[in-house]
């Protein structure tokens, strides 16, 4: 697997922000995400974030018509692998998630993007740590930890 794997490149209608898609349209992200774009940004504390953003719609909807807690767990996920290739120029097409915490903590609306904004916070020769916060306009929707393992040298 290769970061061919991942089309990374600046979002003509978005200015200052990247695509961040499979190149096989055919896999889960296209199938349920949809597109997504990711741009990194330095907080006032000095740390950089990855956020990454999807575009919520109908079909991403529960019968309460927020976006349903499975599409938020999916992009906390893909976010930590955005996140480790974004930030640290890591293997993201190899790695794999070990653990993932998460805190809903309201509901996303459809209609509106959905970003989970993702920082760093240790890695190791084999681990990536990360943190972060889904957020929709100034609500935070979950907080979520997470540990990502890096792919096996061969």
């Amino acid at each position: 697997m290769s970061e061919q794997a991942f089309r990374y490149e600046p979002a003509e209608d978005h200015p200052g922000w990247f695509t961040w898609n499979l190149t096989d349209e055919t896999r889960f992200n296209a199938q349920t995400m949809g597109r997504m774009l990711t741009r990194i940004e330095e907080g006032v504390d000095g740390t950089r974030r990855a956020r990454l953003r999807m575009f919520p719609e109908r079909r991403h909807s529960n019968l309460l018509e927020a976006v349903h807690g499975g599409v938020t767990l999916a992009l906390i996920d893909i976010s930590l692998f955005a996140a480790m290739r974004t930030l640290l120029s890591g293997d993201a097409a190899g790695s794999v998630t070990l653990d993932l915490s998460t805190q809903f903590i309201g509901a996303g609306r459809v209609g509106k993007p959905l970003d989970a904004v993702v920082e760093v916070l240790r890695e190791t020769g084999r681990l990536v740590f990360l943190r972060g916060l889904v957020e929709q306009g100034n609500d935070t929707v979950a907080a979520f930890n997470g540990t990502i393992r890096k792919p096996t040298r061969r």
